[in-house]
């Protein structure tokens, strides 16, 4: 249990640092996007790369590299952290996984009701529903971590459990929505790939190179086929083992998502967001602001998530179905509501998916910055207000109490 609390903390403060070093990617990005730079900006992510082995070609340009390869890499981070939290950690019983579950399906449906009403009329850009459901790990726990101890490590690990289950949720969207035209062919290749991984896993093949190198080849299929390429990071993730050779032995997966988490907390993630996050606001008008995609991706990370989150966590403990989380206030939860409203990497990565016209994407990494920063700040606030609340309240017990 130590061992497992330790792993807990280290990987709250990795995310706390994680998410100040997003930051200072987001505001390069726009910084380079809104000056003189934005030619070498734009140069750098149109930069023609390309990979060939015999017939075999893989040429894209360095931002879908990024968005395409990289990413993959922290889908299997994503993917590992979903299993050992499935098997060993916080949504290993019903009892501990039943609030962040329904926060994390509230989360999901409010943000998508709230888009869709306000593109209605808008059938061009009804595609970017799921943009708004996503809630970024690294920036919401950096955010959470920031107010240090006057907030419970309870929300912290609650926060921490609704993210997971919101990425698994982000995975689930992305293969069933975001999927283009098949290739059965490469899907062949890619269900051998995996059931390479799984006769691995059988056979008690601990051995990490094994998995890399099937994992590779399953990432190039998958990305011929049609279906998103990162989603070949997930499924190689859950077939690596969770237990070593003998009861001592350091578990492949826990070795692989402990060597993982620095390179893509300080290297995959600040590159995305630096690639990503770039939007020129030369012009940007109040009427900009107000047109459905924007205004329906930025109320939806805003209103959505607080309405979607808060509301399903109260009605999950007030039927009894959970508790909540020991020393934590409603407005405590409240605030944590509001953070989860920090899509940023993983609504980007999905407004990706969703569209391809530069204007459209501009549009999104609009709603995107604009509601993130709106639900940081008032999280913030409202988590500040709660921890004065409980100093208060504390100190007057005591006074009473002498």
């Amino acid at each position: 249990m130590t061992f497992i609390v330790a792993r807990i903390q280290n990987f709250l403060r990795l995310e706390s640092s994680a998410g100040i070093l997003l930051m200072i990617a987001a505001v390069l990005a726009l910084v380079a996007s809104n000056s003189p730079l934005v030619g070498y900006y734009t140069g750098l992510l149109s930069t023609p790369v390309e990979v060939q082995v015999g017939a075999l070609e893989i040429a894209k340009p360095l931002i879908l590299w990024i968005n395409d390869g990289l990413m993959a890499i922290f889908f299997f981070l994503i993917g590992l952290e979903i299993k050992r939290e499935i098997l060993q950690g916080e949504l290993s019983s019903f009892d501990k996984a039943a609030l962040p579950i329904f926060a994390a399906v509230g989360g999901m449906a409010g943000p998508a009701l709230v888009f869709i009403a306000l593109n209605a009329n808008s059938p061009e850009s009804l595609n970017g529903w799921a943009i708004p459901a996503a809630t970024d790990i690294a920036f919401a726990l950096g955010v959470l971590m920031l107010l240090g101890s006057r907030v419970p490590v309870s929300l912290k690990i609650f926060l921490l459990a609704i993210a997971i289950i919101d990425d698994l949720g982000a995975i689930m969207i992305i293969a069933l929505f975001y999927t283009a035209d098949l290739s059965l062919m490469a899907l062949g290749w890619a269900a051998l790939g995996v059931a390479s991984l799984v006769a691995l896993n059988r056979m008690g093949v601990k051995t990490i190179a094994p998995y890399a190198l099937i994992g590779t080849f399953i990432w190039v299929c998958v990305l011929k086929s049609g279906v998103h390429a990162t989603l070949a990071g997930v499924v190689t993730a859950l077939a690596v083992p969770i237990y070593g050779k003998t009861a001592d032995s350091q578990s492949p997966l826990h070795k692989l998502e402990h060597g993982l988490h620095p390179w893509v907390a300080y290297g995959v993630l600040p590159v995305f967001a630096f690639a990503n996050a770039g939007v020129s606001l030369s012009g940007v008008s109040l009427d900009d602001l107000l047109s459905p995609l924007p205004l329906g991706i930025a109320a939806g990370l805003f209103v959505g998530k607080q309405i979607g989150v808060f509301g399903a966590t109260v009605l999950a403990v007030k039927a009894g179905i959970a508790r909540r989380p020991e020393g934590a206030s409603w407005m405590h939860l409240y605030g944590v509501a509001c953070l989860t409203g920090i899509g940023f990497t993983m609504s980007l990565f999905i407004g990706t998916l969703a569209f391809d016209s530069a204007a459209q994407l501009d549009q999104v990494r609009l709603g995107v910055l604009l509601g993130s920063l709106m639900s940081a700040l008032m999280g913030v606030a409202m988590l500040m207000m709660a921890g004065a609340e409980q100093r208060r309240t504390g100190a007057s017990s005591v006074q009473l109490a002498s």
